[in-house]
């Protein structure tokens, strides 16, 4: 067995995992840890961004544009911290994100001595915001604990996972036995009997539905094919999107999906919370629900459906297929119905100006499998029901946590993983300066990501609540912004602005036929509220 540091181990069994990146801020509880980093030489890429929390969004980033675990190390306390915001986010959108967290010397750990970021029950709070949590204590311990933090991250419901180690840990050495290979997968499972109720409920259906999740991602070719069965139409919302391509003739966008949900008999519910449907559109008696979810606590969570299929979508899905032909009813054709639903979109969509023209510039300008980052921000919101998505993974946006200023990080990661990608992120003023700070780290690293910082002076969301809720009683909602373009410029990032969508178009394909990160600023005033699209009202129920 091979004589190695616990750090030597830990680099070691990510590359045999074939993570062959780690975004990273170095300190000096994790020197050891760098130094292995720096032993390995080109077998990793060492990615360094400007804070800890862009460390953990490239790592987010990376996982959500892939489907693949990412990891990223950062010191322990205030560097864990910084982290934190983006580990929610991760566990909060089922990302398999891995955090390697320094640590205070092993045998001082919560013992209140009060070393440099020395921080009480790191372990404990990390256990909070991940799916698993451990320290490893030893060199012997790294491959194994390593390994199953993998296993975990990516078995069932994907998560973010953790593992902390002390500093004098790190470079303790012994004799390690590595894994030769990754710990296998779950075996997966199909329910026979529910398959058969499934495909009996929603075959027998006059007026079937999907509504899809991001667990769906993977199943674009078995999405379909069920749909086509059934002559369903599919609808979908943020991470849902893309599974189906926008431009398929049963796909629908969210308000069409609310439109559609009063008059549907059968819903089959695919990889998602199913949170908005239940909880604001209601559901009664008269609809029938089948619900598929890898993890067994998600159907029943909210209401009980009448079928439950539990597993990998695409294999739960491939059994349906296969037992749905026998209960299969025959149906008209729904195009001309769907049509209509879509032409009162679009017209409604219309009246969403200048938010709906400069979201068709970003469609005129990005790639159809180019990735897109959605921000918290007003072009953001309108995005989520607005922009066509033709491909999984290509929409990015940052589930119900919703945290401002998550998006640039996202998107470097998600260029770090995907090289070959165009990716394009949006923001406003008030998240981009969360992050502006990494404009650096996209340029250090070549990291070829657009940025477009939609600036209306404001936080544009909290503004409008306090007009029209509290008499317009405006506090702590004004900003006070730089020029964006000669801030973009000082970084050595290449800078355009746009006034209207036209030069948002030609700014577009100019910032990316560079290569290069880039920035468009796009000053604007107040926008109408997308919000009537977005929080629609019961229907059922």
């Amino acid at each position: 067995m091979p004589r190695m540091s616990t750090a030597e181990a830990t680099v070691e069994t990510l590359l045999r995992h074939g993570l062959d990146t780690i975004y990273a801020l170095p300190g000096l509880h994790n020197d050891p840890l760098f130094d292995a980093f720096y032993h390995v030489g080109d077998r990793l890429r060492v990615i360094h961004p400007r804070h800890e929390q862009t460390a953990a969004y490239m790592a987010l980033g990376a996982a959500l544009a892939t489907g693949k675990p990412q990891a990223f190390a950062v010191v322990p306390g205030p560097g864990m911290l910084n982290a934190g915001a983006a580990l929610l986010t991760a566990y909060g959108m089922n990302a398999p994100v891995l955090a390697l967290v320094g640590q205070i010397p092993q045998a001082d750990i919560d013992r209140g001595h009060g070393h440099l970021h020395e921080i009480h029950d790191q372990l404990g709070l990390m256990r909070h915001i991940t799916k698993w949590a451990e320290r490893i204590r030893s060199p012997q311990e790294a491959p194994r604990l390593v390994s199953e933090a993998i296993w975990q991250a990516t078995s069932g419901r994907p998560r973010p996972v953790a593992l902390e180690c002390a500093l004098d840990t790190w470079a303790q050495r012994a004799e390690v036995a590595l894994l030769e290979r990754p710990l296998p997968s779950p075996a997966e499972a199909v329910d026979d009997e529910a398959i058969e109720a499934a495909a009996r409920i929603l075959g027998q259906a006059e007026r079937p539905i999907l509504v899809l999740g991001g667990g769906a991602q993977d199943a674009t070719a078995e999405v379909m094919t069920v749909a086509e069965m059934l002559e369903a139409p599919v609808s979908s919302y943020r991470r849902g999107r893309g599974v189906i391509p926008s431009s398929h003739r049963l796909a629908v966008d969210m308000p069409v999906g609310h439109r559609l949900w009063k008059d549907a008999d059968a819903v089959l519910a695919i990889g998602t919370r199913f949170f908005i449907q239940n909880g604001s559109w209601g559901i009664d008696d008269r609809l029938k629900v089948v619900r598929i979810d890898i993890d067994p606590e998600e159907p029943d969570r909210l209401r009980k459906p009448d079928v439950a299929l539990v597993g990998d979508a695409s294999a739960q899905l491939r059994a349906l297929i296969a037992a749905l032909p026998k209960h299969n009813r025959k149906r008209a054709s729904r195009d001309g119905e769907l049509g209509g639903h879509r032409a009162w979109l679009a017209e409604r969509l219309s009246r969403l100006e200048p938010q709906a023209s400069f979201l068709k510039a970003i469609r005129a300008a990005l790639p159809e499998d180019g990735i897109f980052v959605d921000e918290v921000c007003q072009m953001g919101f309108a995005s989520r029901v607005a922009l066509p998505i033709e491909k999984p993974r290509t929409f990015l946006s940052p589930g119900y946590q919703d945290n401002l200023g998550w998006g640039l990080g996202t998107a470097l990661g998600a260029k770090a993983a995907m090289p070959h990608r165009k990716v394009l992120a949006i923001t406003g003023d008030g998240g981009f300066l969360y992050q502006i700070g990494e404009l650096a780290t996209a340029v250090r690293h070549k990291l070829a990501v657009v940025v477009v910082v939609f600036d209306n002076a404001a936080f544009g969301n909290v503004r409008r609540i306090q007009q029209e809720r509290y008499g317009n009683r405006l506090i702590a909602s004004d900003l006070q912004n730089p020029d964006f373009a000669k801030l973009a410029e000082s970084f050595g990032v290449a800078s355009f602005k746009a006034h209207d969508a036209g030069q948002l178009e030609e700014a577009l394909r100019k910032a990316f036929a560079l290569d290069a990160p880039a920035l468009v600023w796009v000053p604007h005033g107040d926008v109408p509220s997308p919000w009537d699209l977005i929080m629609m009202p019961r229907v059922r129920g």
